[in-house]
């Protein structure tokens, strides 16, 4: 009984310890309680029986008391100290206590190519009536440890979400759903190959149409990291759960504009609360499916009764998921719900065959382009949203038509008389020479004569010069010392040299208007869905204002620019992310947007340019809301690529974080341009992380290009011919022009 007692008091002296790491030393006199027990703990073999049971009564109760209260009162950031303490429940513990058997793969503990990424094949046993059934899932998710530094906290380096998308495909080869398990603060910023942002964007591209059934559940989500192993078919999140595209300290670091030190605690907790980055506020806004019920205060390592909610839950989910694959809606209904509660009433298998695939990348397609759609911020009446659907409809249906029909008939046939006309036999020509007359009576005539590249390229230039170039004085190259270069005439630099030096080749910025006129074909460049506007969905103090302010200082109404465009005849479809509007960050509207751009290029089967002149990454002010954006995205763009678009990144200035870790990082050709910093975090975040100082150079260009992360450099003033290069040389026989 004594053995039982003493673990008795051990439990109740860590919740006291929880408690007040949670709640604070000044929390409803815990301090006093915990120094009672402690007293009680240490002296415990002086207490006789009778004296240690009181003892016990009396902690127990006063202990439950605080659980209870100090649950209603929880903040966010609370819910943040809970995510991130100890007694915390990780990856291991789920899975020793909620699957029934499991083999870890690719090394354990230490000998592990990154100990923050475990995988494992596991067993879930499911009972129905007195028959027991047996699942088989691939288990990938982040570790934490229990004070396992060489975890380095649940932050995935690049080549531990690699091992994740290794096991990602043998689930696929095997047939088995994968439960995705997100413990993680972020990935760990790192450029060594294959490189965080890629890696990340990598991962997320073969999400997009995984095979299988795919379940994710949330405990700690940070930003890109989260979604590395986080777009899935159903998400779960923990009631005590924080899913956010930064961490409070982050977010109000960057609010303060902090370049060293902490921000001040107050800050701290407003943005957390600003973040809207609760369980709850998730689920309200459609980021997450359901939210798991813990117990107060948080499941910790030894709640057994959560861990048996939680392993339900995830068959339940896993079932949901393979129904709505082969069952019509209502009878999928009945099912679902005669599957509620504990017990389970009948077996689900969970192998798919090949429709059902179809269906079930289908579906997760649908639920991650509705994700979001309600934030966007787009005033449009009835009538217009009607006539929008019918020529969005007509469009559709007209380029099928032509692509689908007249055109595969029109290849077949031009085959044909091409093998008949090629032949040199004077038998033939007899009977070629007039079906060959018909055949360009019936298309319009004999086809001209195309010009050459360079040609095409000297029509419809423009004489754009930037205001840039309007100061008389010279600057100094900031390579100068290295290379000895010569001061410049601005008017020179930022007119003939197009902003690059002429003796190192270094780029000066450069305004977003520069490309649009002397990229592109004169006249060519018209806008679309420019009355999408970035918002303020989270009510994020202060944001509406900079907002305004951004609109009203640059005239545009978010940072993403959807345009139709030619170059050199070619017609396109192109977005670019600008820095002038909020440093080029990226939202809710940029999202849609994107994703609006992006479909209508492969609808139209026209080539696909994302020239990015900056981005900061994912807007902070945008929360979770922000951070779908990167599969949602992502997904768009494995849809264009596999029905054969071409898909080009340019790079310029500073692009960083998020959007380079999902649908940037996706694209098959990515270029930069000389003076390019290109990267996943900039060099305070890394050295807030490994506590290391990166090498200036260490987001170069040529950096990028070494670790194979871009497919080129090229200089700004070649970039019109490159692009116009890259358009006659790259991407398959879908393209229209092909």
């Amino acid at each position: 009984m004594k053995i039982e007692w003493h673990k008795k008091l051990k439990y109740l002296l860590d919740t006291a310890i929880y408690i007040r790491d949670i709640k604070g030393e000044d929390f409803l006199g815990v301090s006093d309680l915990l120094k009672r027990i402690e007293d009680a703990y240490e002296n415990f073999y002086s207490f006789d029986s009778k004296e240690m049971e009181i003892l016990l009564e009396s902690f127990e109760r006063d202990v439950n008391r605080l659980l209870l209260e100090a649950e209603k009162s929880l903040t966010p950031y609370e819910i943040v100290k809970i995510v991130r303490h100890p007694q915390r429940f990780t990856l291991q513990d789920i899975l020793e206590n909620v699957y029934d058997s499991y083999m870890e793969l690719g090394g354990e503990g230490e000998l592990n190519i990154d100990p923050a990424i475990v995988c494992a094949k596991a067993m879930l046993i499911r009972k129905v009536g007195k028959d027991y059934y047996f699942h088989q899932v691939m288990v990938i998710g982040h570790e934490k440890g229990h004070g396992e530094e060489f975890r380095q906290g649940g932050s995935a380096k690049p080549w531990g979400n690699e091992k994740a998308l290794r096991y990602m495909k043998m689930a696929e080869t095997e047939g088995i759903p994968i439960h995705f398990f997100i413990f993680t603060p972020g990935a760990y910023p790192i450029e060594d190959y294959p490189g965080a942002a890629q890696q990340i964007a990598r991962n997320l591209y073969y999400m997009a149409k995984l095979k299988v059934p795919t379940v994710a559940f949330i405990s700690e989500g940070g930003s890109g990291g989260a979604e590395a192993i986080g777009l899935a078919d159903i998400r779960l999140m923990a009631e005590k759960g924080y899913y956010s595209v930064i961490s409070p300290e982050g977010a109000a670091a960057i609010e303060a504009k902090l370049k060293e030190g902490r921000p001040p605690r107050e800050l701290v907790e407003k943005c957390a609360r600003a973040l809207k980055l609760t369980a709850e506020d998730n689920l309200r806004f459609g980021t997450i499916d359901k939210v798991i019920p813990e117990p107060p205060l948080g499941a910790r390592q030894r709640d057994y009764e959560f861990f048996r909610k939680l392993k339900v839950e995830l068959i339940r989910a896993t079932d949901e998921v393979v129904l709505q694959t082969r069952s019509m809606k209502l009878l999928r209904k009945y099912a679902l719900s005669k599957q509620e509660g504990e017990d389970f009433k009948y077996f689900v298998n969970w192998e798919l065959n090949e429709d059902e695939v179809e269906v079930l990348i289908e579906n997760r397609y649908k639920k991650y382009r509705k994700m979001t759609q309600w934030a966007v911020n787009q005033p449009k009446s009835f009538i217009k949203s009607v006539i929008e659907a019918g020529q969005n409809f007509g469009l559709k249906f007209a380029n099928e038509f032509k692509y689908k029909i007249l055109k595969k008939g029109h290849k077949s046939f031009k085959k044909f008389l091409d093998e008949l006309t090629s032949e040199s036999s004077l038998l033939l020509k007899p009977v070629s020479d007039p079906v060959k007359t018909v055949y360009n009576l019936i298309v319009g005539g004999k086809a001209s004569v195309p010009k050459p590249p360079e040609a095409m390229l000297e029509e419809d230039t423009t004489t754009y010069v930037s205001p840039l170039a309007l100061e008389d004085r010279t600057v100094t190259c900031p390579m100068a010392e290295k290379c000895g270069c010569p001061d410049i005439w601005v008017p020179d630099l930022y007119g003939e040299f197009c902003g690059v030096c002429p003796n190192c080749g270094y780029h000066f910025p450069l305004e977003y208007k520069w490309y649009l006129n002397n990229i592109f074909d004169k006249g060519s460049v018209k806008m679309f869905n420019e009355d999408i506007a970035s918002g303020n969905p989270l009510e994020f103090e202060g944001y509406a204002e900079r907002l305004k302010t951004a609109r009203e200082k640059t005239g545009l109404k978010s940072a993403l620019l959807s345009f139709e465009a030619k170059i050199g005849g070619i017609s396109l479809v192109v977005v670019m992310l600008v820095a002038e509007f909020r440093q080029g960050t990226f939202g809710v509207a940029e999202g849609e947007k994107f994703i609006r751009a992006i479909e209508l290029a492969r609808i139209t089967r026209r080539p696909f340019l994302a020239l990015i002149h900056t981005t900061g990454g994912i807007r902070i002010h945008e929360g979770t809301l922000g951070v779908v954006q990167m599969p949602r995205c992502t997904m768009a763009v494995r849809e264009y690529v596999d029905e054969g678009g071409l898909y080009i990144v340019v790079y310029d200035n500073n692009s960083y974080a998020g959007p380079v870790a999902s649908f940037l990082g996706a694209a098959p050709y990515q270029f930069a341009l000389k003076s390019t910093r290109l990267g996943f975090a900039g060099p305070r975040v890394i050295r807030e992380t490994t506590g290391q100082d990166v090498p200036p150079d260490y987001h170069s260009a040529e950096n990028a290009l070494k670790r194979g992360h871009i497919q080129g450099i090229w200089d700004r003033r070649e970039l019109r011919k490159k692009l116009f290069t890259a358009l006659l040389t790259m991407g398959g026989k879908n393209l229209y022009y092909r």
